[in-house]
């Protein structure tokens, strides 16, 4: 008898344990952007299992390998030093880094009048003192809560600066900073977002917001500003919140085709967007800061079902002008003149406070041969508008070409590579200065999404 219950409690105990194993294998996909779900790789998708906290909470992000070859030895991010330092004998560089990896919570909260409300935290591992790679520090990228109506959004905390719609789709994730699409930091806001529909086919968004002022980088101290106040650091400065906004038109008659990493499905889009601000330099002067520009992304090849990158083409446009937007990357430097008159004995004094002034623009084509298989490629270029008035070496242009490819291995693997051909001339240099540099970057990347 005891022979038999001992068998009986051991069957048991496999079909149990197979019956587990069995469950294990159930894996739920990522649907939101494919009807083939394992091949739709998504950051902000439905590719996160909720636990619960005091709300709904939802996990999820991403770790990311950069192998980048550069062929002077610049850095991971920039082509040269002002001044040309770039040189004949100049060496190439290899790196790898993880650094870029991401991890993000998503908190959907209880409803307030008719809305629904939730936040998201996001970050990387490229916070202060991460110079090294084992000291991948954590930083803040996005941090905001939302209130969500049918037609209105209410945004308050850190998201994207509205300045600049456009991303340029390098998997460098640079996005085309200071070569024609400013780099769209991350800034304290606050928004809302007003949906207004024309027709069943078409609609306005339009944006309003107060930004921090990110572009005299007076949030970071007054070290960073030395090169306005003064050797010393005597004088004072100040901003204004930036007002800032968008509007952009929004058609369905051509169809869908995919957007940025190929995550979503975009229409014909057609916007204009600026921001307005100052600053108060040394004596308590102003230097006007703003920028306008327009936006465009037209579905060229739409996709057959609004769902299947397969086959699709996109074309994304931008055009910009700017003035002192230095930290955006829109414009060289803030003021136009740094310097003080020569032998004046004066520290951190403007003969010009003229905020520095360029025109920036961008194009890209995004295609998708099959639903895995994405190819990109795009030129941008800033270039500085008053050449003469700068009293000392500056970036007159920057210029970047670019194209690259991704595949989606499956629902979390994505693999990518890219070449990326960066120009910068100066002007106004010393004697003997070299007043032009270029590099060339090949990428290679891997993500795991989770």
């Amino acid at each position: 008898m005891i022979k038999k219950l001992a068998i009986i409690v051991t069957a048991m105990s496999m079909l149990s344990t197979t019956s587990v194993l069995a469950q294990e294998t159930v894996t739920s996909y990522n649907c939101d952007f494919s009807p083939s779900c394992e091949v739709a790789p998504g950051i902000y998708g439905a590719m996160a299992s909720t636990v619960m906290s005091k709300f709904n909470l939802s996990i999820g992000g991403n770790v990311r390998l950069d192998y980048a070859h550069n062929t002077n030895a610049v850095g991971p991010l920039s082509p040269a030093a002002p001044g040309g330092a770039l040189t004949p004998g100049t060496k190439d560089e290899s790196i790898l880094t993880a650094k870029a990896s991401r991890f993000w919570l998503k908190v959907d909260g209880p409803a307030f009048l008719g809305a629904k409300t939730n936040s998201v935290i996001e970050m990387d591992f490229y916070g202060g003192g991460s110079s090294a790679n084992e000291f991948g520090n954590l930083r803040m990228r996005h941090a905001y809560g939302s209130l969500n109506w049918s037609n209105t959004q209410l945004l308050f905390g850190q998201y994207w600066d509205v300045f600049g719609p456009a991303f340029a789709d390098t998997i460098d994730q640079r996005q085309g900073a200071a070569t024609g699409t400013p780099n769209n930091p991350r800034v304290p806001q606050i928004r809302v977002t007003q949906k207004i529909a024309l027709t069943p086919n078409n609609s306005l968004k339009i944006i309003v917001a107060a930004q921090n002022p990110v572009q005299d980088a007076a949030s970071t101290g007054a070290g960073s500003m030395s090169r306005y106040l003064g050797a010393d650091g005597k004088g004072a400065y100040g901003s204004m919140v930036n007002i800032a906004g968008q509007a952009v038109f929004n058609s369905k008659v051509l169809g869908v085709s995919p957007g940025f990493m190929g995550l979503g499905m975009n229409p014909l889009q057609l916007g204009l967007f600026g921001m307005t601000g100052s600053m108060k330099l040394v004596g308590n002067n102003d230097v006007d800061n703003y920028g306008y520009g327009i936006y465009g992304f037209v579905p060229i090849l739409k996709s057959q079902d609004g769902k299947n990158r397969a086959m699709t083409l996109s074309l994304e446009g931008q055009v910009y002008r700017a003035s002192g937007l230095d930290v955006q990357g829109a414009t060289n430097g803030a003021p136009l003149n740094s310097v003080a008159p020569a032998n004046s004995g004066l520290l951190g004094v403007f003969p010009d406070k003229t905020g520095a002034r360029a025109i920036g623009y961008y194009g890209q084509l995004k295609c998708y041969v099959t639903q895995n298989l994405g190819l990109t490629a795009g030129h941008l270029a800033r270039k500085a508008e008053n050449y003469s008035a700068y009293p000392s070496n500056f970036n007159k242009k920057n210029q970047l070409s670019y194209v690259n490819a991704t595949y989606d291995i499956n629902a979390a693997i994505r693999v990518g590579s890219e070449y990326e051909h960066m120009e910068s001339t100066y002007g106004n240099l010393k004697a003997g200065t070299n007043g032009y540099a270029q590099n060339n970057t090949f990428r290679m990347v891997a993500y795991y999404f989770f």
